[in-house]
């Protein structure tokens, strides 16, 4: 239909647009790019942090941890792939209960509060080192100020940065990602390339073997079990593996930001998600392992130390080359430095504001977290308090990179670990709901099965966070304190929670919700020729999910429309409410569904809540003005599709002209459905109907005085024939073989 419809002949309708938090969706391009943003940025630091504990044959522990990674994301594939809005809260608590979700949501938010301020305090660091590099260079070198208060203050931009980014929205922030994701891969690429060639032109060496040399004993490896490094632990090379292994896990941080952005991964969410994982997997391999390895093979042992900070700035001075092309491609890799290091900082961002979210969603903190922004419509007050949390961090560490790095492998590891049991308990306790599993299961006969693969990664993740609990001191105090400040504030928010929602449904998603009194597709931002799905029920919503899974809603949108039914009150259109007046408890549990539904397909709906005296008329109404093609609705309790489909007729005859031509579809639970034409339609024939047709053709064109007579000339007068009969003294007759046929066609039906 033309967009020009004449408005004056069509009513004034107020109805109420209801946006949610986070309904949008990215490819998994987009999505990989922002764990890539977390898992990548570990490149920059991880080399340095690891040799600095465990020494030189620390690049072989990280390129374990590398390989690792790649299990510990099927954990998060199998998990997301059962709850959309998954994580290692989610899942813990499906799997172990509160108390313990509790504690991993509270390691893991330890996780995401350091992520964010150590990436962006390297990025200050490799930006202080190369302002003194190109001084030097110049001849002209400045007084040295301190690195780590200058990468502090930097860490704190950046931080502001992308906290307004993030209050703008998820797509806005992922953009940004995959933009510097694209600028990382070609620094990535120039990287390998040049250190290939300096290998093959100039003396290397390669990191030793950690099973022959072992590790670096002492009290920074060790921690508090440094006074037994000459005597039990010394002999136990296994032990010692796993210590080398916990100082270099932190290589392996950001997959759980894989889980957050899993809900808002497009259709097809399943396999977008692997195709996401494969990509993450790859690249982390190439870019992290790589940088480590040509670390310690390139720059000299003496001169390695002072890079600790900024590694790959020093292998951009160490590369074969004249000095100033290894000036511009330093110049480039600080750029590419502070670009996705600043990107880890926004995805840190982006995975705690998912992690509470969930938490808030299950009634562990108030709904007030959840008060979208009145103008982007994000949980800005989550995301306020995470960056809150952050600069108070940067603050507290004055920028000290290690001390960040040291406690920051405790969130990564012990939220990993919690996970990995958790995914344990459920293959016994939910083993039906699994679209994709981690590999290795050995089946055990009746529908049986013992999964290996979990069992083996959960006991490398145990046994690396009680070792780490050890050895990594620092990490420990500070990590379990934090744990235990949120876990007192969550469990006391939680009982709060529970009196102030006593009665009322639980685990709802927070609209924002404005009224609009001209609803045309152009304002609402929807196509014409888009599907209007009437829905009611929230345990009842199977047509909306047959309609989505169906639905190319690139090329057509869908609108999730319920009527605000008042009896007895002003008629269709005169309503003069608010939107308060219009969206309570049962709106909210109603939308959370249908947006659910949507999150699970990965595809965006529209919600609009249409306050009316009459169900039919508000939907109607609302098809007319959004130039809807199709109606759907699912089978009345009340009444049967025929009769359904009768009173939407009815309200299609009050419209005003000019009318549309439009669809309306019933859907059974069974999953058969119904469609009925609205307004004058060429009719469906059954076969037996087309064979009479033509058998009454055949007979009358037998004559050659009708020889050029089509089928519609029969029909047509075998339309006015049944006119004027209905109006005649035949019309009960008439209505009996009616009544026949409809009861025939039910029978038939059954």
């Amino acid at each position: 239909m033309s967009t020009t419809l004449n408005n004056s002949k069509r009513p004034a309708v107020k109805v109420f647009v209801a946006t949610t938090v986070l309904l949008s969706f990215i490819s998994f391009w987009r999505a990989a790019a922002i764990v890539l943003s977390d898992l990548g940025s570990s490149a920059y630091y991880v080399g340095g942090d690891a040799e600095k504990v465990i020494g030189k044959s620390a690049p072989w522990f990280i390129l374990a941890v590398m390989l690792f990674a790649n299990c510990v994301r099927a954990l998060y594939i199998e998990s997301t792939s059962m709850f959309v809005r998954g994580g290692v809260y989610r899942v813990v608590r499906r799997a172990m209960g509160n108390t313990l979700a509790k504690f991993s949501v509270s390691a893991l938010l330890f996780d995401y509060v350091l992520t964010g301020p150590l990436s962006s305090v390297v990025a200050g660091q490799y930006l202080a080192g190369f302002i003194h590099d190109i001084s030097q260079y110049l001849g002209h070198p400045l007084r040295r100020f301190p690195d780590d208060a200058f990468a502090a203050i930097f860490g704190i931009l950046v931080t502001v940065y992308f906290w307004w980014k993030n209050t703008q929205g998820i797509h806005e922030s992922s953009g940004k990602a995959l933009q510097i994701m694209i600028v990382t891969t070609v620094m990535v690429v120039i990287l390998i390339a040049w250190c290939t060639v300096t290998i093959w032109h100039g003396p290397f060496q390669v990191p030793p073997n950690p099973l022959k040399s072992g590790i670096v004993l002492n009290h920074e490896s060790l921690g508090w079990l440094a006074r037994f490094k000459d005597g039990w632990i010394s002999h136990l090379t296994l032990f010692i593996m796993f210590v080398g292994f916990g100082h270099s896990v932190l290589a392996m941080s950001g997959e759980e930001t894989l889980a957050q952005v899993n809900r808002e991964i497009a259709h097809p969410k399943l396999k977008n998600l692997k195709k996401a994982a494969v990509v993450i997997g790859i690249y982390a391999l190439l870019f992290t392992a790589l940088t480590s390895f040509f670390a310690v093979m390139i720059i000299p042992d003496k001169v390695r130390p002072e890079y600790f900070g900024n590694l790959i700035s020093g292998i951009a001075m160490h590369l074969w080359g004249p000095g100033w092309a290894k000036l511009i491609f330093h110049a480039f890799v600080v750029l590419v430095g502070v670009l996705i290091l600043s990107g880890a900082q926004n995805t840190s961002i982006v995975g705690a504001n998912g992690v509470l979210n969930r938490v808030a969603e299950d009634g562990v903190l108030t709904d007030a977290f959840q008060k979208p922004h009145p103008r982007f419509g994000t949980s800005y007050r989550i995301i306020n308090l995470v960056v809150g949390m952050q600069l108070f961090t940067i603050v507290l560490t004055r920028g000290n990179v290690f001390t960040l790095a040291g406690l920051y492998a405790f969130g990564v590891v012990w939220s990993f670990a919690l996970m990995a049991l958790a995914v344990l308990v459920l293959r016994y306790t939910e083993p039906e709901k699994r679209e994709w599993k981690v590999p290795l299961n050995i089946p055990l006969g009746k529908g049986r099965e013992l999964p290996l693969g979990v069992i083996l990664i959960g006991a490398v993740l145990f046994i690396t966070a009680i070792v780490n609990f050890f050895t990594k001191y620092q990490a420990t105090i500070g990590g379990v304190t934090f744990s235990i400040v949120f876990f007192a504030i969550f469990t006391y928010s939680e009982r709060r929670v529970a009196r102030l929602r006593a009665g009322k449904p639980e685990g709802l998603d927070q609209f924002r919700v404005y009224s609009n009194e001209e609803p045309e597709n152009e304002t609402l931002g929807v196509r014409p020729g888009n599907i209007v799905v009437a829905v009611r029920d929230p345990k009842n919503l199977y047509y909306l999910r047959e309609v989505l899974r169906r639905t190319d809603t690139a090329k057509q949108d869908v609108i999730v429309m319920t009527a605000r039914l008042y009896r007895g009150g002003p008629s269709f259109g005169e309503a003069k409410l608010e939107a308060d007046q219009v969206f309570d408890h049962y709106e909210q549990e109603l939308f959370t569904a249908a947006v659910a539904a949507a999150e699970k397909e990965g595809k965006p709906i529209s919600l609009l809540v249409v306050p009316a005296s009459n169900v039919f008329d508000a939907i109607m109404v609302t098809a007319q003005r959004l130039e809807a093609s199709r109606i759907v609705c699912g089978l009345s309790n009340k009444l049967i599709p025929d009769e359904q489909a009768k009173l939407t007729g009815d309200a299609w005859e009050r419209l005003p002209e000019p009318k549309p031509r439009l669809v309306m579809e019933i859907r059974m639970p069974n999953g058969v459905g119904r469609e009925y034409y609205l307004g004058p339609h060429t009719p469906r024939l059954r076969n037996q109907d087309l064979e009479l047709l033509h058998r009454i053709w055949l007979e009358i064109t037998s004559d050659p005085r009708f020889a050029g007579a089509h089928h519609y000339h029969v029909i047509a007068v075998a339309l006015e024939e049944l006119e004027r009969e209905l109006h005649g003294p035949r019309r009960d007759e008439v209505l009996d073989k009616l009544q026949h046929e409809l009861h025939k066609r039910s029978s038939e039906e059954t």
